[in-house]
């Protein structure tokens, strides 16, 4: 496990002679060169995607945050714990936007010690208001990697085969403060198949690179505040999915919200089982979605029914969720000068002006390198294609 692969570090050579990159056009200037970076850096994102790899639908996630004094340092703006909760919000937001039948729980570790700020729950509202309370946390002492692992696996160790288990460390030490040998933990994380990934604010730390290396995950080291937020978004996409994860029937189950009328003699107000954890004051109310199972009300979707323990989703998270089972074909990158049809982008119907133009396979109608990311990053179905078939 000690053994680390050699590979060649980054000022060994990575960037000799960076300077030969830029290079002026017949009038001086450097703006092709430049338009031709940033163009690049747009097709990046759509060549790192797994492409035609089977990804998790269900996941469950515990997302590690140093708090330790590190994060006191100013090179994030305002302060580093306050610049990672912000990014946190955003990362909520985005995930269950993309994994609506997924779960995440959020663990802080200071003063060697860990302890949960959310439990794996689905309902990002719920996260976004811990994290907001969270920027008055006091960053004290060092981090503690076991412990935070520890607690995390606790939980992750119970969930079903069919779900994806994994752990993203926000870590800003240099350090960590163990209780026990940290590669036994790493040993026995490597057994109960949980996946670990960190994304480190300072600098390279050697536990952490044999950690991700041992579980299957990734470590990056971030440059700035919009790679940090880049590296972070990357974790919003599932992992592709273990060739050993198990199959299995889930039983689900699809309520219909049902709004009682206040001319209604026999409607009766009634609190929402969601509220029996929450700090906040329940709120009684007529209408709510109601398990086809044991007819306990909740006000949002999805959820897992306290009562029966059946998972109550909506048919449009299903669908949202289903596109990480097939993934949208990498559309054919070629060269405008070898386009002979209309130079008009099909997504958004401006005219195709850079070096490029991308082809879907299946119905060989034109994009954008602009349509092309927001096909596959968002949108997740060829427009044409979906207009051809509807229109057959």
């Amino acid at each position: 496990m000690d053994e680390e692969p050699e590979r060649a570090k980054r000022w060994e050579g990575g960037y000799e002679r960076t300077w030969e990159v830029l290079k002026e056009d017949e009038s001086g200037s450097l703006k092709a060169t430049v338009e031709e970076i940033l163009f690049q850096a747009k097709r990046k994102r759509v060549f790192e995607s797994h492409g035609q790899v089977r990804l998790g639908m269900m996941r469950h996630m515990y997302v590690v945050i140093d708090c330790s004094r590190t994060m006191e340092d100013h090179d994030l703006k305002p302060n580093r714990l306050t610049a990672t909760l912000k990014m946190m919000e955003n990362f909520v937001e985005e995930y269950f936007d993309q994994n609506p039948i997924s779960q995440v729980g959020i663990i802080t570790t200071k003063n060697k010690r860990a302890e949960k700020l959310t439990d794996l729950a689905g309902n990002p509202k719920k996260h976004r208001a811990a994290l907001k309370k969270a920027v008055d946390t006091v960053c004290v002492g060092e981090p503690s990697l076991y412990n935070s692992l520890s607690l995390a696996m606790q939980t992750l160790k119970h969930m079903p085969g069919h779900t994806s288990r994994e752990v993203l460390i926000i870590f800003s030490s240099l350090t960590t403060c163990d209780p026990a040998s940290i590669y036994e933990m790493i040993t026995t994380l490597k057994s109960l198949k949980i996946r670990v990934s960190v994304i480190g604010l300072s600098a390279e730390v050697r536990v952490c690179t044999v950690l991700t290396r041992e579980t299957g995950g990734t470590y990056h080291v971030i440059l700035d505040e919009s790679h940090f937020k880049e590296l972070l978004m990357f974790h919003v996409k599932p992992p592709p999915a273990s060739t050993s994860s198990e199959c299995s029937l889930i039983r689900m189950g699809f309520p219909q919200h049902i709004l009682a009328s206040l001319s209604d003699q026999d409607a009766k107000p009634s609190f929402s089982m969601a509220h029996l954890d929450s700090s906040s004051d329940p709120g009684l109310s007529l209408g709510g979605y109601f398990c086809p199972q044991c007819q306990s009300k909740y006000t949002e979707l999805p959820v897992e029914c306290k009562v029966c323990g059946l998972t109550l989703v909506s048919a449009p998270h299903l669908a949202r969720s289903f596109h990480h089972l097939f993934p949208l074909d990498a559309f054919l990158e070629k060269l405008l000068e070898e386009h002979h049809g209309d130079r008009i982008c099909q997504g958004c119907q401006g005219a195709l002006t850079d070096k490029s133009v991308f082809v879907c396979p299946v119905c060989s109608n034109v994009f954008c390198v602009e349509c092309d990311l927001f096909i596959h990053d968002t949108l997740h179905c060829c427009p044409s294609c979906i207009h051809r078939n509807s229109a057959l």
